[in-house]
């Protein structure tokens, strides 16, 4: 008897323990999933104001998200997200989260950074599995390179001039890896195509 006794007294003690222990997480994942989301959301609006100035618009980005339809021009079979800038009320800028296939590695993420005038106001990669040292110059953390982007669109950069300088154009190609800035040239250009043949539509939203 004092053997189930005690057998029960520990069955008792561990299921009290689990109930405690299952509480506890529920409770610091209430505590914590609003610092997390907090957190993420503060990393992409210091990503936005990175290829956007501030002074450009003034709503709440993190909030002004809005989905595109696949399009091969934004690089994916997938609908889009992108973020619409508004300043006093009207449309100033869109950032889009596209993507530039046939990185030497894979695709690679960006994002892009249009004003209402089909200007780039900036870019980032930021995603991709290139190679150190190589490939990876397309990383702002590894090169100016990403910057060359700024202030260009398709009427002061002719569609010959978007290609790296290897295949006649105008942006520098890394020493030993040119597929990569390749791929994001490329990726830049048709993100600017894509806005001139929808621009109506988006300026409405």
């Amino acid at each position: 008897m004092n053997i189930i006794h005690s057998i029960r007294k520990n069955s008792i003690g561990l299921g009290i323990f689990a109930v405690m222990t299952a509480g506890l997480i529920a409770v610091t994942h209430q505590l914590t999933e609003h610092t997390i989301e907090d957190n993420i959301v503060q990393a992409q609006l210091s990503a936005f104001n990175e290829i956007l100035p501030v002074d450009r618009y003034d709503n709440n980005l993190a909030e002004a998200s809005v989905m595109l339809d696949a399009d091969p021009l934004l690089g994916s079979t997938e609908p889009v997200q992108a973020f619409i800038a508004r300043k006093d009320g009207q449309v100033s800028a869109i950032i889009f989260e596209t993507v530039a296939p046939g990185g030497y590695n894979g695709n690679l993420d960006l994002l892009v950074a249009v004003d209402r005038n089909g200007v780039v106001t900036g870019s980032r990669v930021i995603s991709h599995k290139e190679t150190p040292g190589l490939g990876d110059k397309v990383d702002l953390q590894k090169s100016k390179w990403i910057l060359s982007f700024s202030g260009k669109s398709l009427e002061n950069t002719s569609l010959k001039q978007w290609n790296v300088k290897k295949d006649g154009g105008e942006f520098d190609q890394f020493t030993g890896a040119t597929i990569t800035p390749r791929a994001v040239v490329r990726a830049v250009k048709n993100t600017l195509l894509y806005f001139n043949e929808n621009k109506d539509a988006l300026l409405s939203r």
